[in-house]
């Protein structure tokens, strides 16, 4: 029924069509036309509706350009492998499934939306359809488990700079791997993994970047903290050069730690960090934690001078900037 719905837009483009038009058209109730425009506008559709006149479609969501992604990707084993989606629960679900069936290292799995996106922490990532990037990227680095954060902090390098490149915004990395535009959140990074014998068997970036969201696009909770690349940036980015440039970036970086270790890529997490020198606080469990954030250590782990002149390393959790 919606696409009967869509295909009846494309006769009238840019006019309104009224619901008794549209009802007697489609053989169904009015309440029943209501509905189908409202999961409509869920899939990324925009209708504008007008009394006495019914509806007009004003936008279709973005859609990806499989072709041109994959034509323009310059990298060697990274993303080769494609699975693209429209609506899933979480790219992270599907990236683990297709491991399980045997999906080799570089496999890339993209959806239009997500019906349960996740964060960090177990948080919930606002995915609406054709706005964004909601992608999960199989890796099978062979390195101890304990190193996970690392790869944690690449993942946050890579992207930090596919952003810079496309973008020409001012973006910074807030310890661990949360990318920032004057203050606001626009993209969140997942690491999961599987080991054994202490070393890792795969790891799943999962990884959102809020691209092409208007205001209008997000809870009114996640306005004053949340803000995307078209609002920062007052025109709308292609989603294909983006994922292009960090899958490069990613690999080039990826290669750079197999070869030479951590040090080269905690150098470059810190000339891109909005966290260091800074004043913050967070909870750990070992209680609150206020001080200046200092630098990382070897593991990824946050050093903090305390007000008291002790060090103090924070391994995970969330930090209040100050």
């Amino acid at each position: 029924m919606n696409e009967r719905i869509l295909e009846l837009f494309q006769e009238f483009p840019d006019a309104y069509v009224s619901g008794e038009e549209i009802s007697r058209r489609l053989n169904v109730s009015r309440t029943a036309i209501w509905k189908h425009i409202e999961e409509l506008r869920g899939a990324g559709y925009e209708f504008e509706a007008a009394p006495r006149k019914g509806y007009r479609l004003v936008s279709k969501p973005d859609k990806w350009q499989v072709k041109e992604l994959l034509s323009g990707l310059k990298t060697k084993v990274l993303g080769h492998n494609l699975h693209i989606y429209g609506e899933v629960d979480s790219t992270q679900t599907i990236a683990h499934a297709l491991v399980a069936s045997g999906a080799s290292e570089g496999t890339l799995v993209l959806a239009e939306a997500q019906s349960s996106g996740r964060g960090r922490m177990g948080r919930s990532w606002h995915s609406p359809a054709g706005k964004g990037i909601w992608m999960s990227l199989v890796l099978t680095p062979r390195i101890p488990v304990y190193f996970m954060p690392q790869l944690t902090l690449l993942s946050a390098v890579a992207l930090c700079r596919a952003i810079q490149k496309v973008c020409r915004v001012d973006i910074g990395i807030k310890w661990p791997n949360d990318l920032l535009i004057n203050g606001k959140k626009v993209s969140g990074i997942l690491l999961e993994s599987s080991g054994e014998d202490e070393r890792l068997k795969y790891v799943i970036a999962g990884i959102g970047i809020s691209v092409n969201l208007k205001r209008e696009d997000y809870p009114e909770q996640l306005r004053p903290i949340a803000t995307s690349l078209a609002i920062e940036t007052g025109t709308d980015i292609s989603r294909e050069s983006l994922v292009q440039t960090f899958l490069l970036e990613f690999e080039e970086l990826y290669a750079l730690y197999i070869d030479k270790g951590f040090a080269p890529i905690r150098l470059l997490w810190e000339a891109l960090s909005v966290t260091l020198k800074r004043k913050i606080r967070t909870h750990t469990s070992s209680g609150l934690v206020e001080g200046i954030a200092d630098s990382l250590d070897d593991s990824g782990a946050l050093t903090v001078i305390t007000n008291t002149g002790e060090k103090i390393k924070v391994y995970s959790g969330d930090i209040e900037l100050k």
